[in-house]
């Protein structure tokens, strides 16, 4: 008999719904890997938002999913309206530049509300997310991105619940034990996994294994092998633990890479940010407010379209854009107007002020001189209209390169602020081919038998960029899959 009937490898929120499901499906030993310690577990999930991006019909069914924010406030989803899975599609096909793989596509979007559903019922507590899907106007919060719930305690609470419901249900967690190779029998059938923990090396035998310990954001060596210069010196917002194991191990045993290995999930963050994700600091890194600024780099040129759509649908690709600038460094500027605007995280750190334009470029380490003929050409060409943050209002830039096209309002309004931003790199989007079950494709366009993954490792989904939220619906949905596959 061999030792476990389902080997997880990993610990955030795809592996342990992974861990989960397959207890939920009938495997009475399931194991989940975790290669931190303790006191560091929980992958990226521990350092994320928590938004979760999933189709409804309306109202009632966020409710249904939220009934304490209901109680508290019935009034605040009157006005979200739906979000039909032909829109959620749009989006993933529009922001991935239609090179979603159709039938991961599919799945994801036609799962995600009843996934969520199954999250809720395992114990995720969820909650309106009013600071980053909403936005507050008038005592009102509107919904512009259609992202509207979250985990209770954004990613903290996310990882916790998720560690507590696994738990419950008798899965096994072993910490400070790294995954090293997967072993096969003479069919090619997964059946053994070799760890190392402060013992040395082992070999656990299973019927099954899922793979789902992250990409390779972690690992600079592998990040310029594939996403290139200057990627290799980014800084990295989540776990320092997502090294590339489970792709490199199922590549060695002949799994299909799929998907854009020269791409990446990369959010602008607070320049002043540590190497890789602070425990108490989290997410609170991130600076998406941008929409309603200026960015100029260290030439004291603006570099692309602030305006370009809802944070939501621009931030994955926006830190990567500021990375490739002088220094990968940026400025955010924004004046009196904007300031209400910026969402709570801006309050980790103190932004430079001045009384006017003129004075707030002096303080900035950039070419001054530039920096203040953008500005001016800036504020001359913006058209007059009406300002609506609470979706694209079209307010734009005339003869202006790049243009600005929402949410152009001039920078004429004392105080005037300016917050130095890097690029964190979030996850990595190449990774493995799967069927519709989560089981992984060999090079041989055959599915390897004993073998699954989820989350980060699944390749073709998101290219370039993704609609904020869809990683972890994401990650559950496969991971929901992978586990009842694996104990199938």
């Amino acid at each position: 008999m061999p030792d476990y009937d389902v080997i997880v490898v990993g610990a955030g929120n795809a592996a342990l719904a992974a861990a989960v499901s397959a207890r939920e499906q009938g495997a009475s030993r399931v194991l989940a890997l975790e290669k931190a310690p303790r006191g560091l577990r929980g992958g990226n999930t521990f350092y994320s938002g928590a938004l979760l991006r999933f189709a409804f019909d309306g109202a009632d069914q966020l409710r249904a999913l939220a009934p304490d924010a209901a109680k508290e406030r019935p009034e605040l989803f009157d006005d979200v309206g739906s979000y039909p899975k032909r829109q959620f599609l749009d989006d993933l096909l529009d922001l991935t530049e239609g090179r979603s793989d159709p039938e991961l596509a599919d799945l994801l979007v036609g799962r995600s509300y009843d996934t969520v559903r199954w999250m809720v019922a395992q114990g995720i507590e969820l909650e309106p997310d009013v600071d980053l899907g909403g936005v507050k106007v008038g005592g009102k919060v509107a919904w512009p991105s259609k992202a509207v719930l979250r985990a209770r305690n954004a990613g903290v609470g996310l990882s916790g619940m998720w560690f507590k419901a696994a738990e419950q249900r008798g899965v096994e967690i072993r910490y400070e034990t790294k995954a090293v190779r997967l072993l096969q029998d003479k069919r090619g059938r997964v059946t053994a996994l070799t760890v190392q923990d402060d013992d040395g090396f082992h070999d656990l035998s299973c019927k099954s294994v899922v793979l789902g310990c992250g990409g390779f954001e972690a690992n600079p060596e592998w990040r310029a092998r594939y996403l290139g210069r200057p990627w290799d010196l980014v800084k990295d917002r989540g776990t320092r633990y997502n090294t590339g194991d489970g792709l490199r191990m199922a590549l060695e045993v002949g799994a299909l890479a799929h998907g854009q290995w020269t791409g990446a999930h990369a959010t602008p963050i607070d320049a002043a940010a540590p190497v890789y994700g602070d425990r108490a600091l989290t997410d609170k890194t991130n600076r998406l407010s941008y929409p309603f600024g200026v960015m100029v780099n260290s030439r004291g040129l603006r570099f692309v379209d602030e305006g370009a759509d809802v944070q939501l649908r621009t931030y994955a690709k926006i830190g990567g854009i500021v990375l490739n600038q002088p220094g990968g460094l940026a400025y955010q500027l924004f004046d009196a107007k904007a300031i209400p605007l910026l969402e709570p995280r801006y309050a980790g750190s103190t932004p430079l002020q001045a009384d006017s334009l003129s004075a707030l470029v002096e303080q900035l380490p950039v070419e001054r001189d530039t920096c203040r003929r953008t500005l001016e050409e800036y504020n001359a060409a913006v058209e007059e209209g009406p300002f609506d943050p609470t979706g694209r209002d079209g307010l734009s830039t005339r003869g202006l390169e790049p243009p600005k096209t929402n949410w152009a309002q001039p920078l004429d309004t004392p105080p005037f602020v300016a917050y130095p931003v890097s690029c964190g790199i979030t996850f990595t989007f190449g990774g493995l081919r799967v069927t519709e079950n989560a089981q992984v494709m060999g090079t041989d366009w055959r599915p390897i038998p004993g073998l699954y993954t989820c989350g980060e490792m699944v390749g073709g989904l998101f290219h370039f960029s993704y609609p904020g939220g869809s990683g972890l619906v994401s990650g559950a949905v496969f991971g929901r899959l992978a586990g009842a596959a694996a104990a199938g």
